[in-house]
């Protein structure tokens, strides 16, 4: 029996961390093709009021959700070898903690429920400080 190095536990919880991130960024793909009622319906829940008709609202949210799927298969491709990708895994964590950070300003600024201001920035700060952390961690 081989016990875990500091190492490989760092490898193991940058890859569960890679891959859940991935795989949560990768379901905004349902939105690429949701019906726009379903879109309306979210944004009223979540206390925004009505949906606005421009035609910009839309693009934006269809765009956003399909970069926010292309950075999830990223980072799935980036979890099947750390070692090889080390270089581009800090660089992400890096510009996620800073693509955090915007996202608080502009979730602030914006004016959005309380409780989207409070999670969206500081966990996107979280997991990229996180990611930054433990790629650090691997053997160079």
């Amino acid at each position: 029996m081989t016990i875990p190095t500091r190492n490989a536990s760092a490898e193991r919880n940058l890859k569960l961390l890679l891959r859940f991130f991935g795989s949560t960024s990768l379901s905004a793909l349902i939105f690429v093709v949701a019906p726009r009622s379903w879109m309306e319906a979210i944004h009223f829940e979540v206390g925004m009021g009505t949906l606005p008709e421009a035609p910009v609202v839309g693009y934006l949210a269809r765009s956003l959700s399909a970069f926010y799927a292309l950075m999830g298969g990223l980072f799935w491709t980036l979890s099947f070898d750390l070692r090889r990708y080390r270089a581009v895994v800090q660089y992400m964590g890096c510009g996620l903690a800073v693509f955090g950070v915007i996202l608080l300003g502009v979730d602030w600024w914006e004016g959005l429920p309380f409780v989207w201001k409070v999670w969206e920035g500081p966990v996107v700060i979280l997991l990229g400080l996180f990611m930054r952390f433990l790629s650090r961690r691997l053997a160079g």
